[in-house]
This record gives C-alpha cells, sequence and structure tokens, in this order.
C-alpha cells in the first residue's frame, strides 16, 4: 500500500464492503471519511477520521464534505442491491445512478478547480451481464468485459451506466470555464457474489450462499431461493477488500482498461450446501425456488475471465472455493455464533 496519507472518502461505510475497507486501511496513516444513512458502528468510528450521516443525494452535503476534505480517493460504495431494487427501482435509481452522478460530477468539478488527481473506486457487479438463457450460459466459457452487456434488472442496468459515466467524467468531461484536465481517475471492479464471515447479507441475489452459512451456524432452517444447479461466481470479502485496494494503489501505467472483473471461485448451490454440511452435518436446508431472483442468477454467468486484472496489476485471490469456506467462513462464523 502506498505510505503516503491520502484522504480518503467512503460512501456506503456501513455496509459489508465498507466494513472491511475501513479495517483494512486503517492500518495506514490515511484520514478517512464515512458517508452513510446510518451513523457508524462505535468500534469502526475509533478507525476514522469523521463520519457524516447523510444521504449521497445531498448535494450541499457532498460539496460541503469534498469542498472541506478534499479526498484524493473515493471509494463510492453506497448503493441498493438487486433484489431491493427490483423491489423498487424508482429508488433504486435515485441513489444508485442520481447518487453516483452527483458524486462524480461534484469530484470531476473540484479535482478540476483544485488541478489535484482524484482516483474514484467504483464496486460494478457481474449485474451488468445479461445472458439470453440457460443454454448459452452453461456453454459460455468463462465471460470478457465486453461481452454479454445486456442486464435484465434496474440494479444490472444502474450499474452499466454508472460505468460508462465514469468513463465520460473521467476522460470526456469538462466544466464550463475550465479546459478539461483529466484530473479524475476512474477505476472499476466488477464483482461477483461476495461472502462474509463478519457481516448478515442483505437485498443481493447471491445472498443464498452467505445466507445458507448463517442459518447453519445458528442451527436455523433455511430455504434456498435458487436451484441446487444454480452457478454464479463468488469471492471472499478479503479478496473483495483487496481487489479493491491493489487497483487503487496500482501504477496508472500498469492501468489498460478502467474496468475490470475480479473473481475468486464459482460453485453451484448444491456445491456450497455440501461443503457447508461438512462442518454443519445438523444443518437445515431445503430449496424453494423464488422465480424472480431464479430468472436473475440465471441471467449472470457461470464464470467470469479475470485475466486481465491479474495481468496488469497482478490480481490472485487468496481463497478459493474449499479454503474459502473451510479457512475463512466456517471458522469465523462458527466462533461468532458459539
Amino acid at each position: 500500500m502506498n505510505k503516503t496519507a491520502n484522504t480518503i472518502l467512503i460512501t456506503g461505510a456501513c455496509g459489508e464492503i465498507g466494513h472491511g475497507l475501513i479495517e483494512k486501511l486503517s492500518l495506514s496513516n490515511d484520514r478517512i471519511i464515512t458517508l452513510d444513512l446510518d451513523p457508524l458502528e462505535k468500534d469502526l468510528q475509533k478507525k476514522i477520521y469523521k463520519h457524516y450521516t447523510g444521504n449521497i443525494l445531498d448535494k450541499d452535503l457532498i460539496f460541503d464534505i469534498f469542498n472541506t476534505h478534499k479526498p484524493n480517493i473515493i471509494f463510492h460504495l453506497a448503493a441498493i442491491l438487486s433484489t431491493s431494487a427490483e423491489k423498487d427501482p424508482l429508488a433504486a435509481h435515485q441513489v444508485n445512478v442520481n447518487g453516483t452522478l452527483n458524486i462524480l460530477h461534484t469530484a470531476g468539478v473540484l479535482s478540476e478547480k483544485n488541478q489535484k488527481s482524484v482516483k474514484f473506486i467504483f464496486p460494478s457487479s457481474i449485474a451488468v451481464y445479461g445472458m439470453p438463457n440457460l443454454k448459452s450460459k452453461k456453454g459460455a466459457a468463462k465471460v470478457g468485459e465486453n461481452e454479454f452487456l445486456n442486464p435484465i434488472t434496474a440494479y444490472g442496468i444502474h450499474k452499466l451506466y454508472c460505468e460508462n459515466i465514469g468513463i465520460y467524467f473521467s476522460c470526456y468531461f469538462k466544466s464550463k470555464n475550465t479546459i478539461n484536465s483529466q484530473y479524475l481517475d476512474f477505476r472499476c471492479l466488477r464483482f461477483p457474489g461476495i461472502i462474509s464471515a463478519d457481516t448478515t447479507p442483505t437485498g443481493g441475489t447471491s445472498d443464498y450462499a452467505p445466507e445458507m452459512l448463517h442459518f447453519a451456524a445458528k442451527d436455523k432452517k433455511y430455504s434456498c431461493f435458487v436451484r441446487p444447479d444454480t452457478k454464479i461466481p463468488f469471492m471472499a470479502m478479503p479478496d473483495a477488500v483487496n481487489a479493491l485496494v491493489q487497483l487503487t494503489y496500482a501504477a496508472k501505467k500498469n492501468i489498460s482498461s478502467q474496468i475490470y472483473n475480479v473473481s475468486g471461485f464459482s460453485a453451484c448451490a448444491k456445491d456450497i450446501e455440501i461443503i457447508i454440511r461438512s462442518s454443519f452435518p445438523n444443518a437445515k436446508i431445503s430449496y424453494k425456488v423464488d422465480t424472480m431472483r431464479q430468472n436473475i442468477v440465471d441471467s449472470w454467468p457461470a464464470d467470469i475471465n479475470d485475466s486481465k486484472a491479474r495481468k496488469d496489476w497482478g490480481w490472485s485471490p487468496e481463497y478459493n472455493f474449499k479454503s474459502c469456506f473451510r479457512n475463512y467462513l466456517m471458522p469465523k462464523i462458527s466462533s461468532k455464533y458459539n
């Protein structure tokens, strides 16, 4: 990690990735500013400089944060996730699109005004992909960044739009009175399903994997909302956080693309059930398909190609399928609930 002190803004800091990112970044001498609709947990407040409780749609608040602290790195994590977005696409559009636009525009204008480079790190999702049918999904090789970009969900459409608007603001945007100096350095990661041992998932369509494990550890019944043969890519939360940090501090000369796939492993729901039962043999797991959520995951690739990230900035996950569950998830979750 870069030893030079940075001022870092994290939006959506109270979410799953936010927790891990704060823990990671707090090990440096960087100044961390956080923003979320909710107050930050007390144990995390000790690890940051200042927390703002507020909305990313509040233009005055966003301008004040930027003007006061002048962040040179932004992790824009705030979002309404896939399942929640399908239930209220208009509210999701406000947050996922207008909120992102608000942050990007403010960062673009003030980075030009201050003639100061700002890195804008944007977590996107495999939801930007849209496989036409199950036959195509099963027959496809690992899907690359420029393939099957036909999302069928509001969340996927929002993320794909924001990827493009991020490229616009970093490459083509100029404010009224200044020449475009391209001070905004937009970098995007497309994440698969992320599984965390520390936080409970909320609102994501890939949440059946962590939910299955958390319920088993608590000895509670769990009805999985997708078919046993449903297969998508996943990664462990520590790998997701490491990928964000690696991309942030990668030398610009090594960045050949503004959008990168990253992944850890691919697994079907039955594979996950089997490995969970190796530690929790009495797990009460059944299957009851939720048609809406099943259709969503059926439209996502079974696997994605992250070779570009591996080549450009040395991306390599620490956890594969077995080590993710056996060395990270199950020991930590068992300890948590016991």
